[in-house]
């Protein structure tokens, strides 16, 4: 297991948008990366136009691209991750799907796919049912995944709520839900780290005292 040092700043990865730039969920995603910043962390957005690069995943080809070798790296060092969505026909976009997929790239690390990370999920749909049932959709793939789903979801019905730019949300209750996200993502990543390190601490501790 690798040790995670307490004093650094915690790596937040987001994962999300459309092939519509500046897309709602791009922009909700965006929202909760700077709640990840409040929380003391750094932060790397990974969008619709880069998630719209990757081939499709094939566990049998050998050769990855270079935007695949880009995101498999960056969620290897990452302590946590957010994950962003709009609901298509019941759903998570093939698009974002594709980009998780393409973690199976992790499964033979010490800390395989998505563990010992917390993963907040995000999703965007035109309407409450659809928005509802892909988060739990969501959380479900994390959970296959071995991360660890934050406490809080958000969930965004874009026929009530609309991000006119980059940082302007029409309704402030769900901006706050989305930097709650975020919040929880980076506060996770921080306490598991340091428990990490407490633990890396004290097998050293002890195998100095076996060694006299």
């Amino acid at each position: 297991m690798s040790r995670f040092n307490s004093s650094r700043r915690p790596r937040v990865v987001g994962i999300g948008g459309t092939t519509r730039p500046q897309s709602s969920t791009e922009r909700a995603l965006a929202f909760a990366l700077r709640g990840a910043q409040e929380a003391g962390a750094s932060v790397q957005l990974f969008g619709g136009a880069f998630l719209h690069s990757l081939p499709h995943y094939a566990p049998e080809t050998r050769e990855l691209t270079d935007e695949q070798h880009e995101l498999i790296e960056a969620v290897r060092a990452a302590d946590a991750l957010v994950i962003a969505t709009p609901g298509y026909h019941g759903g998570i976009s093939g698009l974002v799907k594709n980009a998780l997929d393409t973690l199976e790239e992790l499964r033979l690390d010490d800390r395989p796919y998505l563990d010992g990370r917390a993963v907040g999920s995000i999703v965007t749909a035109y309407g409450w049912q659809a928005a509802g049932t892909v988060l739990t959709s969501l959380r479900s793939i994390v959970h296959a995944l071995r991360g660890w789903p934050t406490p809080f979801g958000a969930a965004v019905n874009t026929l009530e709520t609309r991000f006119e730019s980059a940082d302007t949300c029409s309704d402030p209750k769900i901006a706050e839900q989305l930097r709650t996200v975020g919040r929880q993502a980076s506060s996770f990543a921080l306490a598991f780290g340091a428990a990490r390190t407490d633990d890396a601490h004290e097998s050293e501790r002890r195998i100095a005292l076996a060694q006299h």
